[in-house]
């Protein structure tokens, strides 16, 4: 009997020594979710800033329809720069092209470009792209791109809601996340969480 107490004894000592690390490790886990937080798109850009007025342009798509840059009727507008001898951008369109429709009711999507329009109504037409495509340099250096695949996400009060380098779907998403966040990125909201401190509420 006094050995069958004993081993009791030890299995529940490690029972709790268990919960101890597992905790231990609960807690860690958490510490490294919050240093390894999902990047957003990467903020380079030394003509625009978020909160500022977006340029208002007026230019023709491809198939010679009218679009207005910068104001879409009530709607946000998402103005995706890209290039067909970029392989990030061709790799993005299929998200983008799913973005554009699972956000329509809020979201209109514009394809910005630049260069021999040729080439570019051949890349639509391999893409299968049914989205506006605009290609104006014009556009670019209003808007300060100079590195692609790269995006722009204007408010409905035709603001720039939020904007960077985006390379993944990701870094798409985190531009929506930040609008609906009302912050200038998926970055500067985590700095924000880090550098508040936690407030114990007492009663």
């Amino acid at each position: 009997m006094s050995w069958l107490v004993v081993s009791n004894i030890l299995l529940w000592l490690a029972v709790i020594a268990l919960g101890v690390i597992n905790y231990a490790l609960l807690r860690q886990i958490g510490v490294l979710y919050e240093r390894v937080a999902p990047a957003g798109a990467l903020m380079v850009n030394r003509t625009l800033e978020v909160g500022a007025h977006a340029p208002a342009l007026e230019a023709l798509t491809l198939d010679d329809t009218r679009v207005s840059i910068g104001s879409s009727q009530g709607k946000s507008q998402l103005l995706f720069f890209l290039s067909p001898d970029c392989p990030v951008c061709g790799e993005l369109l299929p998200a983008l092209l799913s973005s554009a429709r699972l956000e329509a009711d809020w979201l209109d999507v514009v394809l910005v470009s630049d260069g021999d329009q040729q080439d570019h109504a051949g890349y639509v037409a391999k893409k299968s792209i049914e989205l506006p495509y605009v290609v104006s340099e014009l556009v670019g250096k209003s808007y300060g791109v100079s590195k692609l695949p790269y995006a722009v996400l204007i408010d409905e009060q035709q603001r720039v809601a939020s904007l960077g380098i985006v390379n993944s779907r990701e870094h798409i998403d985190s531009l929506f996340e930040a609008k609906e966040r009302g912050v200038a990125s998926i970055q500067d909201y985590m700095n924000k969480r880090v550098e508040t401190p936690f407030v114990e509420v007492k009663s």
